[in-house]
């Protein structure tokens, strides 16, 4: 029975335990798409990857990204998870970038001092939801139609639609009716008060993923990701800024965003917590 090397790391969270969780399984290659996804299902984590070495010339390392219930094309805090793994196991990055490949193509990572940070992959859908659809996750979270500021698709590859509520506790009060938010993934945002919320960051965000093995997501960097390209878009937020999520869950998760001209990169830490040896 083959051996594969197994990390479990904390990711955009400079505490341990208090960020998001994954595994990765190093040197997976020779595993079936089955496997992946049966040990996936396993883990019981929001998202398990697997690196692999890469088909594109250009790349450093592939990697795959499974839920409890199926693969995605991409997500944030597995490209920064995964990627500090591949580091960590001796990766050396062909230039001053690390390139990772995944199903959306390629994606770039760079060190940001004790940090990572990847690029903002385009958003593969934005605009407006539809009146049926914003009523529909209106009601599954017991909002008052007053209460949504704005709503806008942010899928950069992983499904998310995000509204915006006027404040951070609006945000935190939230208690989701899951069974009325199946198939969709839904962000919320609010910005932070500064004379009346006491955390080191300027908006306060939580993701919900309905049939999910994890439905609250503790720290996303996909929905961060797509979110920032709707609120520097629109000039609802500075050119950098910090984020808190999972601080509903008990966790103290913050993804830092940033904009260079036409690129935005979100960043975070990293660290790991578990490491041995997987038997598939």
């Amino acid at each position: 029975m083959p051996t594969f090397d197994f990390k479990q790391l904390d990711v955009f969270s400079s505490v341990a335990l208090k960020g998001n969780p994954l595994a990765v399984v190093l040197g997976a290659d020779c595993l079936s798409d089955q496997q992946m996804a049966d040990f996936a299902q396993w883990t019981n984590l929001s998202e398990t990857t697997f690196l692999l070495q890469p088909r594109d010339p250009r790349a450093d390392y592939r990697v795959r990204i499974f839920t409890t219930t199926q693969e995605l094309p991409f997500a944030g805090h597995p490209t920064l998870g995964s990627c500090h793994a591949w580091l960590q196991a001796g990766g050396v990055p062909r230039g001053s970038e690390i390139i990772q490949e995944c199903e959306i193509g390629l994606v770039r990572i760079r060190r940001q001092g004790q940090e990572l940070a990847f690029i903002a992959p385009p958003l593969l859908r934005s605009g407006s939801l539809d009146a049926e659809l914003l009523e529909r996750v209106r009601v599954a979270l017991n909002l008052e139609p007053e209460a949504i500021v704005r709503s806008q698709w942010v899928d950069n590859g992983a499904g998310w639609l995000a509204l915006m509520l006027a404040d951070r506790q609006a945000v935190l009060d939230l208690q989701p009716d899951y069974s009325k938010l199946l198939g969709l993934a839904v962000g919320v945002v609010a910005p932070c008060d500064p004379s009346r919320d006491d955390v080191d960051a300027q908006f306060e965000v939580r993701g919900f993923i309905a049939g999910d093995g994890a439905p609250e997501d503790p720290a996303t960097g996909s929905l961060n990701a797509g979110v920032a390209q709707w609120l520097l878009g629109e000039g609802l937020a500075p050119s950098q800024y910090v984020v808190s999520q999972g601080t509903a869950m008990g966790r103290a998760g913050r993804i830092r965003v940033q904009q260079q001209g036409d690129e935005i990169w979100i960043g975070g830490a990293v660290s790991v917590c578990i490491e041995g040896s997987l038997s598939l």
